[in-house]
């Protein structure tokens, strides 16, 4: 499956596409599933806790 026929999940509008339709700035993604995309939100926070974790322990 290419990127093109992937979900994402558009920042402005909160809707998921399929595929390219927003500019890239506006998506989120890939991802290989609508629900998946769906979670963009909950997955970026997630993903920025672990980061700023990994941060911290590599400051100390």
């Amino acid at each position: 499956m290419s990127d093109a026929d992937k979900y994402w999940y558009n920042l402005k509008t909160g809707e998921v596409q399929q595929g390219f339709e927003a500019p890239s700035a506006d998506r989120a993604g890939p991802f290989d599933t609508a629900e998946d995309a769906a979670r963009a939100p909950e997955i970026m926070r997630e993903r920025s806790r672990v980061w700023a974790a990994e941060d911290a322990a590599e400051d100390d």
